[in-house]
């Protein structure tokens, strides 16, 4: 069995074909990072017309590279929520008309969810399956949620961000010492030359859910350093090597950030990270977690990847590889096919929902 997965819940419109061993026949990602890039972030309106241009030929060249037609497929899987409203009618409308077309059955997924079974797909594939009840920290530029995952995928949230998503806050303060959008990948970049203990930042004290998190004082106390000491040319120097070139090497990067700034990074980096990880072990001691997913575009970060496979968690750890860490098609296909063996199919009515919840 195959199905065709759409995602186009953000600013990547994607299309994948994976079958029922997990195996990913095709997926093709459009990036709108020349796009969104000189505004600083996402521009929503934006992000809906560059799907419309993007939907049909990237959906067209996934099922030509996995060699189907829509006969072929037994679902059609789009994501229903959550994201931008405007960005997540797009895929979701081509995949109901799609649907409507062909007879193939539609199947609605959870973009989170799709996340989570990234992890599990590919560790499947591997030979080394995640072991139930799991933990599952999901964590991205609009995301930071901790689930409690158990057999037969039923979820139930731990924990999750008050104020910032962790991949915001990488964005937030790159963007403020003028590495641009996106950040996190420049910081993670930057950080191996800085001392990550440098500068001492103090982390929030939860009231109420302990397995809560909050960024915004991590980003606040960044931007007080900056205020403290004359950066301004500093800053300038960065944004305007950006402008000359919008895909700096690490050696530019290096050659514009001073020491002190590189040990802020680090220090920046290095907080985030324990705060991610601290609470992560606390969920899994709570719920005596077997296994640990780490997903969501903060996936990728080599410190992340690094700390969580080291000592700071106690349980198994499982990534994504790094082309499904980032928003794809191929994990909403694959959290689609649980669906299909329930026969949880979604109705031409149905309708994008940019809250949506998973537990």
């Amino acid at each position: 069995m195959r199905i065709l997965g759409i995602e186009s819940s953000c600013d990547e419109t994607a299309a994948a074909v994976v079958d029922d061993a997990g195996c990913v026949l095709s997926s093709v990602v459009a990036s709108q990072l020349a796009t969104h890039g000189k505004y600083g972030g996402v521009v929503p309106e934006l992000a809906s017309r560059e799907h419309l241009r993007a939907i049909v030929p990237v959906v067209r060249e996934a099922l030509q590279r996995a060699g189907m037609e829509l006969p072929d497929l037994a679902a059609i899987a789009a994501t229903v929520g959550p994201g931008l409203v405007g960005s997540l009618l797009v895929g979701l409308t081509y995949a109901k008309s799609l649907s409507f077309v062909s007879g193939v059955p539609l199947i609605a997924v959870n973009h989170i969810e799709g996340h989570i079974h990234a992890v599990i797909m590919e560790s499947r594939r591997a030979g080394t399956p995640v072991e139930f009840p799991a933990l599952a920290l999901v964590v991205s530029g609009g995301h930071t949620h901790l689930f409690e995952v158990r057999e037969g995928f039923a979820y139930r949230l731990l924990g999750k961000t008050r104020d910032d998503a962790a991949g915001e806050a990488f964005d937030k303060v790159a963007k403020l010492l003028g590495y641009g959008y996106p950040g996190g990948p420049v910081i993670d970049r930057l950080a191996p030359y800085g001392n990550p203990r440098a500068v001492p930042f103090t982390f929030a004290r939860m009231k109420g859910n302990a397995l809560d998190f909050s960024f915004s004082g991590l980003k606040t106390a960044v931007l007080r350093w900056v205020q403290a000491r004359d950066m301004a040319e500093e800053i300038a120097v960065r944004r305007a090597l950006l402008r000359e070139n919008p895909a700096p090497s690490a050696g530019q990067w290096l050659a514009v950030t001073p020491p002190a700034t590189r040990d802020l990074l680090a220090s920046f980096q290095h907080a985030v990270i324990t705060e991610l990880l601290v609470r992560a072990q606390a969920s899994a001691d709570r719920i005596d977690a077997r296994s640990v997913i780490v997903s969501g575009g903060v996936a990728c970060n080599s410190g992340l990847r690094a700390a969580a496979q080291g000592a700071a968690i106690t349980r198994p750890v499982y990534f994504p590889t790094p082309g499904l860490s980032t928003d794809n098609a191929a994990m909403i296909a694959a959290a689609a096919f649980p669906k299909l063996e329930r026969g949880e199919f979604a109705g031409l009515d149905i309708k994008a929902d940019a809250s949506l919840t998973l537990a």
